[in-house]
């Protein structure tokens, strides 16, 4: 391509790129997984619904605080384990007035920056703010207030994991955008 590389850089190159693809093998399992808590989200609050309605008719209560938050802890893992494959697939928002109009290592530049820039700092901030709070989660055993409603110290946790997966995606993409960048790697060949 249109860099050469010292002896052994090629090597190197190589061998980020493959952790780069482990990194994107990973996430694409666990965005596959939470594709399948969509459906469970959907079929809690379905037959939480269902549950209300048929109640009223039998003068029975049939909806629960549990499911309620089941279904509203589902959400909170889709967007939480969702948000590294978004990264990867490059289904984020974006606003691209010019982006779309950029070469490929232009666009490289680009999210090589933004991620150095915002992504990383903005998940450390996330994680750094949160980690109090999820120890004392834990430290208490924390239970929702709503009677027959869910632990919240499990949820609690999956922000920082939700966002250490986000970080490490990120290391991913500066890899292959680096990469590209630099000249390394065919765009072409990517696809």
């Amino acid at each position: 391509m249109g860099s050469s590389l010292p002896e052994g850089g090629q090597y190197l190159v190589d061998k980020l790129l493959k952790i780069a693809q482990l990194i994107d093998q990973f996430t694409a399992w666990i965005g596959k997984f939470t594709a399948w808590l969509v459906l469970a989200m959907v079929l809690i609050g379905g037959s939480n619904v269902v549950g209300r309605y048929l109640g009223r008719l039998v003068g029975q209560n049939l909806a629960s605080n549990g499911l309620l938050e089941a279904q509203w802890y589902l959400f909170d893992l889709v967007f939480l384990l969702g948000a590294a494959y978004t990264l990867q697939t490059n289904d984020h928002v974006r606003v691209d007035i010019f982006y779309k109009s950029l070469g490929d290592r232009q666009r490289a530049w680009v999210n090589l920056f933004g991620t150095c820039l915002f992504l990383f700092p903005f998940c450390g901030l996330v994680i750094f703010y949160s980690w109090e709070s999820v120890i004392n989660s834990w430290h208490i055993w924390e239970n929702s207030p709503d009677p027959g409603g869910l632990p919240r110290y499990p949820i609690k946790t999956m922000i920082i994991v939700g966002f250490v997966l986000l970080i490490v995606q990120g290391i991913a993409e500066v890899i292959k955008n680096l990469a590209i960048a630099l000249g390394y790697v065919d765009t072409e060949a990517r696809g």
